[in-house]
């Protein structure tokens, strides 16, 4: 998940374990369907009245819900670590080629194979390009905060996950926009070039340079400290953003969801194999690149982990609160947790295969 936006403050010598939030996010999600399902249904009129609260097509109170979770998460990137970049040139390489070069392109080709086609006669007609929509939108963009978590659980190398956040952000800004568009117009999705662009100067620009003044700012009045104060702080703020922002929307698609509640269950299908492919590729080209497990590790969990608040934000602006691409998002917040897990407990028992291949 984002939750999942450049490199963040030390990582400490002890691994820190993930938060009970955190830990449970999937459990969350589903009390979060449940709960939206149910006041949909009781307060139909709230929903609608929040859903058309918009001006110059961005959704206010979504707007503020999303920088509440995407601001905490990029103000733990610092971009100084692009130094070290260099130094972890061969885990980067292989990264970068894996979220940038075949993430988004293999995610497209699934959900047009799965969505499109094998499952077209179970999903609603008139949301199957919406569907896949939201799943390009959902891999369009690489994970900026848990990675951090993940990293940490598998005794990562802290420096190249840190170079490597900050990298994805920079290429972010300036490549998030066209790959989307790209992969929309070869889906023959109309593709609204201004919202696109409003939508990645609000929800990643200006962010960017909000959190980067923020930290600074912190850092220059109480050290480090201070910065860990105030992302311990934040931390449960960005989830509990995230977790109403997936009320409102459940709250607008309940209708539809309590009609084919198997969409989801459908949605799932692409969103897992690209998981499990993109990490395997990437933690295979570290392998054949001679990377240490170390690097690794890390670069397959940012290979195969997606940016989903963003996607969210996306889709809501692009499409709609009540779209099948936003529908489609939220099932990647849904799985991304359980599933990254697994790959970590993979990438652990698989370390001494790993290891004999750079013997």
């Amino acid at each position: 998940m984002s939750a999942t936006g450049p490199a963040a403050i030390a990582v400490p010598a002890s691994r820190p374990a993930m938060s009970v939030f955190e830990r449970f996010l999937t459990v969350w999600v589903l009390l979060c369907i449940v709960a939206g399902i149910l006041l949909g249904q009781l307060a139909p009129g709230v929903f609608q009245a929040i859903g058309s609260a918009t001006v110059a097509q961005v959704n206010l109170p979504v707007a503020a819900l999303i920088w509440l979770m995407i601001v905490p998460m990029l103000l733990k990137i610092d971009l100084g670590s692009l130094r070290q970049v260099g130094a972890h040139w061969r885990g980067i390489l292989a990264t970068v080629g894996v979220n940038w070069l075949v993430k988004p392109f293999s995610m497209a080709l699934l959900g047009w194979l799965f969505i499109g086609w094998l499952f077209r006669p179970w999903l609603p007609a008139d949301q199957v390009d919406s569907y896949i929509a939201g799943l390009i939108l959902l891999a369009a963009a690489p994970c900026t905060a848990m990675v951090f978590v993940w990293s940490n659980l598998l005794d990562g190398e802290p420096n190249f996950t840190l170079s490597q956040v900050a990298l994805n952000d920079l290429i972010m800004v300036v490549a998030f926009a066209p790959i989307v568009a790209l992969l929309l117009g070869l889906s023959s999705i109309t593709v609204p070039w201004d919202t696109l662009l409003l939508s990645v100067m609000l929800y990643i620009v200006v962010p960017v340079i909000v959190a980067q003044l923020w930290r600074a700012a912190i850092l220059r009045s109480g050290g480090e400290p201070a910065l860990r104060r105030t992302l311990s702080t934040l931390g449960p703020v960005s989830l509990c953003a995230l977790l109403l922002t997936l009320v409102l929307l459940f709250g607008l698609q309940g209708e539809q969801i309590v009609r084919q509640p198997v969409v989801i269950l459908l949605l799932a299908v692409p969103i897992l194999i690209q998981v499990y492919f993109n990490a395997g590729l990437a933690y295979w080209l570290n392998r054949r690149l001679g990377s240490a497990w170390c690097v690794a590790g890390p670069s397959a969990l940012i290979g195969a982990s997606n940016f989903f608040e963003l996607a969210v934000a996306a889709a809501i602006a692009l499409f709609g609160f009540q779209s099948g691409a936003a529908l489609a998002t939220v099932v990647g917040v849904l799985v991304e947790v359980p599933v990254l897990l697994s790959v970590v407990h993979i990438v652990r028992r698989s370390r001494g295969w790993y290891e004999r291949g750079l013997a």
